[in-house]
């Protein structure tokens, strides 16, 4: 008898843990509403860093976005004005930034911004620190010099650099502070208060901010990384809004508790390969997947039909770096494939692994239209589905992979962040593209003081991918926010990012 009872306790025990977990009834959308909060479901950890300065994972960025700012920060127009500086001037033909710090800036720890803290900001990102360590932003290595006076910071360049003010976005962080990895503090409108592994992340209105305060008291990032368990947080009431939705989990939603509002992700989803990984190291391979592979077909078989078709690393929302021609470069065309792959040698195909972060679901069913596709070409491809922390440090971190489908985006308004990641020395070059040529356009579009001009060499750039193949490039993804009926505005970026500041319930 002591058995059973202790097993009910035990099955109890699991299901008062499993509805905690997603909600339970004691949390219902209308007692949300009344406490001015809202629950939201994300399908990854944010288990890489939660310091802004050394964080590379998009979601994670997507969420701390409400809780750093820089001196500058970017609009849902793409346009960027001051935040933690008040105020910006260049001068000396763009060799000079001063910076007029805004006053009264507080951070999250109730502490005044001062001028120390953002010198630290700005030189541990620069590398200019005493203690010798690397700079977190290549591209601040342009600084020859940083001075803080008063309220006044002026930076001086080695030359100048037309999109220097866009790293200007970086986090302004406390310069005695040392817990960012797990307790972050920032100068958003919305304060960390808490990161519970495997389940949730939760944010708080700072009420201090300095601007146009949040409209919601409290944000539940709820981390629900299998596909089904999203679907069912919202029937269920446990969550109140989920971005990045297929149409397929939205089919099975009730339409009259939610709407469905459209986006961009503003990302670059492809089939990256590991250029150094035999055979993706012969473009003939390469160039054979790209015309082997149905981009359209993908997207309108996993996608219903939503999503923007790519032909290189940058999307259309990054209006004046985006070369829409590059699309068709390679149009689907099966007998030209199997051409490519007898002159590389392979005229019976290869086998090859995807590996993919299952709690992506639009990847993974990405991936299997792409091993159908593959079949027509005598490839035959395996999925290799690993959790999202295995991708982000042996993937993404190691490049143990042959082939990997995901999406790379940008957290700010620079072409640079799309593309310097295929430069032969930048250290997130996962994909490990190898070319001289590359670099050498690479370090002349970062030198570049006329717009045109680095405009123009940053798609020769792209051009310059797409023929070498250097990835088969799929889409810039849809983003299909369902939102409980009853949560009003939302605000789109042209970045990667969720503003929840601009989210409340309309009562």
């Amino acid at each position: 008898m002591k058995k059973k009872i202790l097993a009910v306790i035990l099955v109890l025990g699991m299901l008062t843990a499993l509805l905690a977990g997603c909600g339970g009834k004691s949390e219902t959308p209308e007692k949300r509403a009344e406490a001015n909060a809202i629950a939201i479901g994300i399908a990854q950890d944010l288990d890489d860093s939660l310091d802004p300065h050394v964080a590379v994972a998009a979601g994670t960025k997507e969420v701390m976005f409400n809780v750093f700012e820089g001196l500058v920060k970017p609009t849902s127009d793409g346009n960027l004005v001051p935040a933690v500086a008040s105020d910006v001037s260049v001068e000396d033909g763009g060799l000079t930034y001063v910076f007029t710090l805004r006053q009264g800036v507080k951070f999250h720890n109730g502490k005044t911004v001062e001028m120390q803290d953002v010198l630290f900001s700005i030189r541990r990102c620069a590398g200019m620190l005493d203690d010798g360590s690397e700079p977190l932003m290549p591209a601040l290595t342009v600084i020859s010099d940083i001075q803080g006076e008063g309220d006044k910071l002026t930076i001086t360049l080695s030359e100048p650099n037309l999109e220097f003010l866009a790293y200007m976005t970086l986090a302004i962080l406390p310069a005695d502070y040392d817990q960012q990895a797990t307790a972050p503090v920032g100068t958003g409108p919305f304060k960390f208060v808490s990161r519970t592994a495997q389940d949730s992340v939760v944010l708080e209105r700072f009420d201090d901010y300095w601007g146009t305060p949040a409209k919601l008291q409290k944000v539940t990032f709820k981390i629900i990384e299998e596909d089904s368990g999203l679907v069912r947080g919202l029937q269920s009431g446990a969550l109140d809004l989920v971005s990045h939705m297929t149409s397929t989990q939205i089919s099975q939603l009730d339409k009259n508790a939610f709407h469905v509002e459209e986006g961009s992700m503003n990302l670059v989803q492809a089939l990256y390969l590991n250029n150094s990984a035999p055979p993706f190291d012969n473009v003939l391979v390469r160039q054979a997947l790209c015309y082997a592979i149905d981009k359209q077909g993908i997207i309108d078989m996993a996608f219903d039909g939503y999503g923007i078709p790519l032909g290189t690393s940058m999307f259309p929302s990054f209006a004046k770096y985006y070369d829409d021609s590059l699309t068709d470069f390679y149009p689907h065309d099966v007998a030209k494939a199997k051409e490519l792959l007898r002159q590389a040698g392979y005229p019976d195909g290869f086998e090859m692994t995807i590996t993919v972060p299952s709690n992506y679901q639009p990847h993974v069913d990405t991936a299997q239209v792409i091993v159908e596709q593959l079949k027509e070409v005598g490839v035959t491809a395996t999925i290799v589905p690993v959790e999202w922390s295995s991708w982000l440090s042996d993937v993404y971190g190691k490049s143990e992979f042959q082939s990997t489908i995901t999406g790379l985006t940008s957290d700010n308004m620079t072409a640079r962040k799309l593309l310097e990641r295929f430069n032969t020395q930048a250290g997130n070059n996962f994909t490990k593209y190898d070319s001289a040529e590359y670099d050498a356009l690479f370090a002349k579009a970062i030198s570049a003081a006329d717009d045109a001009e680095q405009t123009a060499i940053y798609r020769q750039m792209e051009r310059q991918l797409t023929e070498n193949a250097a990835n088969v490039y799929i889409q810039d993804m849809a983003d299909l926010v369902v939102v409980r009926n009853g949560v009003q505005g939302l605000t789109f970026y042209p970045l990667y990012v969720l503003d929840v500041s601009t989210l409340y319930w309309d009562k």
